[in-house]
Formats: structure tokens, C-alpha cells, sequence
């Protein structure tokens, strides 16, 4: 349990309620829908969505396919470019890449053709009656994958289908990285994580290391020494500080860390709750923190944001669904003090206002004051340093807190390569993060390919 909130009470209604309030965001197609959804496709030849595309989905075709009742070659179209295409349909943000390319969404029609939701019908309604890759001939190569997220399992899938062997090390006791643990319960639902991972993992040739963590009981030198190559898909594990006093009363704790505990929860009316709360941050984690703690029967949520709604992280949709669910957004205001009672309880917190002066933000000097039972951080998250504590891994070149790589995903040491949220590079997307995995394991693939040949 969380024990910087057990001081908090439970939820009033019973788990069947509050498991009815985390049902599916978006409802799947029907057939029918999916039939006429797919008829509003153009086709385009140079099709701007899949050049909005981070994954490289070939968008048209798998629609086409669909059109013609083709459902297992729409899922095998898209499967070949993003593994992982069920949750990316499910938590990918469409209505800025794909769907805002879409040439339907003009100023007559305003309404782009439902590309993500098309995506989910083929994904969920493809019947493979075995896995639909096969693993090429064995390479003997063998290649550690650090983090079973969205970025290690695309890596490890696309390894594993060249013929390589893999060994995934993985922290935590399930796979899936941030589906399984940091994304709103209300957009992955039903075990969707694991049963992708499952799907990942029947091509066969990828075994799972549970609770290997890396700067623990992992250490890059001996990855590097015992492996071909070595893939970090270790994402982005600490959350930032606000460098406030009393941060670490109860009451105060990263978004993170509850949303990881209501994903794994059977029970959701044993969760504590903050009747009154306070989130800050202007990024998707912070827009599902703040839903999330509403759904679960908060009278009160305030996510507050040091700048304007045009500068948050989340999407206008994402702004729609913390609006839609009475969550205050309020901007232009900074944390300055953690305000404790008697207990030394958080009881709320107080902000000062900002502005922008020549393009710096900069205190207004008033201030004031927010009640709440709880603050819930979401402003970011950093490398927990200790995964690279060892001497290899410390000589690893940064930009900021993330690992340095090129286009190829290599990082400065020579048969270590990186992706996802650990990088510079891109988007903090789980398509992104797929894209990399994949990217990734063609650079590795090729480099150990051609050492072969030279040998």
C-alpha cells in the first residue's frame, strides 16, 4: 500500500462501482462502423498520415484492407511496423499525428477519418492461429535487452526475428514497462498489457529475467562482457524534485507511484483517496492522475501549471477529458511551500503567481494559497542514477539526464545501443519508444551481421 497516503480514507463506493468508472475511454468499433469508417479513406498516394506516423504504419493499405474485409492482412500490415500496435491505438495521441494529418480533417468536414480506433478494430479482431512472424534461421548471437517496456519488447521481437537469441532483464515483476504500469487504467483495460507481452513473446527465442535491475543486481560492464550487444530501454524511473521544503511529508508523492498502484489494484475502494487534491504538472500523467483521483470520488482536484494551457504537455483532447471530469485546471501559478497541519500532514500547498517578461517566466510576487489532503507530483521524470552507477555505464555521454545516441540508436560505447524515454531523441511516446526498439534492433543486427562476414 502507499504509505505516504494511509492516513487518507477509502473511496465510499464499493469496487464494482468504482471498477465501472475505469471501464474503456474510447469503445471499440463495431463492424459496421469499422465498415463505414474505413469507406472514408481517400487513399491518398503520398498519405500525410503515415508520414505523421512515429512507427511508420502504412496507414492506407491497412484501411483498405479492412474496406475489403480483410482483417488479418490490416492486422499483419500494421503488426509489421509497430508490434505493439494494439495499445499504441489504444494510448497513442492520433488526434496530433495521424488523425490531424488526415486530409479529412478540413475546414468543411472537421472530422479526420478514426484512424486509432481502426487500428484497435483490426489488431482486436485478428484471429492468428499461430504467431504471425517467424523467427529466421539462428544467428548464434546472443543480446541482453534492459526494460521489458514498449522499447525493449519492440527491440527483443524484432531481434528475436532475425534469429537472434535475447535475454530481456526487467526490474519490476511484469513486463510492459509503462502499459502495464503508468498509464491510466481506463485506457488499457482488461489485462491488456500482459496479453500483448504474451503476444510479443510467442515468436519465440526472448527469455524474461523478472527483478534484474540494472546498477543493482545488473551491472552494464558485465552485460557488455557477456553479451553481443546490449539494447537500454530503461526509461525514465525517478521523479523530479520541486527543491521544496518538507517534500517528503505524508501527503506528497509522485503521480507515478499511485497511478502504478490503482493499475495493479484488485480492489479499488481499498486505494486511499484524496477528497481534496491538489496535481502538479501539464503533461499526460498529469491529466490521468487527476481523472483518475476524480473517478475514484475526489469532491475536489486541481491540477495547476506554472504556465498557460497553449504550453501543457497534454494534448487539447486530454484537456477535454480533465475538464469533462470536473478537473480545475489552473495555469500561471508556481509551487512555493508545502503547507503541513499540526501532524505534519500535507493540508495544502502555496503557489505564486507567474507571468511572462520577455519570454522568461517570472513570479508576479503574489501568492496563494490551495487546501488539499494531498499533492500528487507530476512534473517529469529523471534517470534514477543509480542504473548507471557502474563504472561503464557511468562513462555512457548524456545530453541533460538522457542518454546521448545518433540515428541509429548507438550510444558512446561501442555495442550498447538505447531508446525510448532514456534518450534525447524523439518523442516521450509509446510509439515512439516502439519505433526506437525497432530501429534499434535493425542498427544491432546489421553491425553484428557484418562483424560475422569480416570475421
Amino acid at each position: 500500500m502507499i504509505k505516504s497516503l494511509n492516513h487518507l480514507p477509502h473511496p465510499q463506493e464499493n469496487a464494482l462501482v468504482l471498477a465501472s468508472h475505469f471501464t474503456d475511454l474510447a469503445p471499440p468499433l463495431n463492424a459496421r462502423q469499422a465498415e463505414l469508417e474505413s469507406s472514408r479513406c481517400l487513399y491518398c498516394y503520398d498519405a500525410p498520415c503515415v508520414n505523421a506516423c512515429p512507427s511508420d504504419i502504412d496507414i492506407p493499405s491497412f484501411i483498405r484492407n479492412i474496406q475489403q474485409e480483410n482483417i488479418q492482412g490490416a492486422a499483419q500490415k500494421i503488426l509489421s511496423a509497430n508490434i505493439l500496435g494494439g495499445s499504441c491505438a489504444r494510448v497513442c495521441p492520433t488526434e496530433v499525428l495521424c488523425q490531424q494529418a488526415c486530409v479529412r480533417n478540413n475546414a468543411q468536414e472537421c472530422a479526420p477519418v478514426l484512424i486509432g480506433l481502426l487500428q484497435r478494430y483490426a489488431i482486436d479482431h485478428a484471429q492468428f492461429s499461430e504467431h504471425p512472424f517467424k523467427r529466421a534461421a539462428p544467428t548464434g548471437k546472443r543480446i541482453a535487452v534492459v526494460g521489458a517496456g514498449p522499447a525493449g519488447l519492440a527491440c527483443a521481437h524484432r531481434l528475436a526475428m532475425h534469429g537472434h537469441e535475447v535475454v530481456i532483464f526487467e526490474a519490476s515483476e511484469k513486463s510492459g514497462g509503462l502499459n502495464e504500469y503508468g498509464i491510466a487504467k481506463y485506457k488499457l483495460v482488461d489485462d491488456f498489457a500482459q496479453r500483448e507481452v504474451d503476444f510479443v513473446l510467442q515468436i519465440g527465442g526472448i527469455e524474461v529475467r523478472h527483478g534484474q535491475r540494472l546498477g543493482d543486481n545488473v551491472s552494464l560492464t558485465d552485460l557488455h562482457q557477456q553479451f553481443d550487444s546490449v539494447f537500454l530501454a530503461i526509461g525514465l524511473a525517478a521523479s523530479r524534485q520541486l527543491g521544496l521544503a518538507h517534500e517528503d511529508a505524508p501527503g506528497l508523492m509522485a503521480a507515478t507511484d499511485y497511478i502504478r498502484e490503482l493499475r495493479q489494484s484488485d480492489d479499488l475502494s481499498e486505494l486511499p483517496l484524496a477528497e481534496r487534491c491538489i496535481v502538479l504538472g501539464a503533461g499526460n500523467t498529469a491529466i490521468d492522475m487527476a481523472v483518475q483521483m476524480a473517478r475514484l470520488g475526489a469532491r475536489e482536484v486541481n491540477l495547476v501549471y506554472r504556465r498557460g494551457l497553449q504550453d501543457m504537455g497534454a494534448t487539447g483532447h486530454e484537456q477535454d477529458i480533465a475538464k469533462a471530469n470536473q478537473v480545475r485546471l489552473m495555469t500561471w501559478a508556481q509551487p512555493d511551500a508545502v503547507l503541513l497541519d499540526d501532524r505534519g500532514q500535507v493540508r495544502g500547498m502555496r503557489f505564486a503567481r507567474t507571468r511572462l517578461e520577455d519570454g522568461r517566466l517570472v513570479n508576479t510576487g503574489e501568492t496563494f494559497e490551495l487546501a488539499a489532503d494531498a499533492v500528487f507530483k507530476a512534473i517529469g521524470q529523471t534517470f534514477n542514477e543509480a542504473a548507471l552507477s557502474d563504472p561503464l555505464a557511468h562513462s555512457l555521454q548524456r545530453v541533460g539526464d538522457r542518454i546521448e545516441v545518433d540515428e541509429q540508436l548507438r550510444t558512446s560505447i561501442a555495442g550498447v545501443y538505447a531508446g525510448g524515454d532514456c534518450t534525447a531523441l524523439g518523442q516521450d511516446l509509446t510509439v515512439q519508444a516502439v519505433q526506437h526498439g525497432k530501429l534499434a534492433a535493425q542498427a544491432i543486427h546489421a553491425q553484428l551481421m557484418l562483424n560475422q562476414e569480416a570475421a
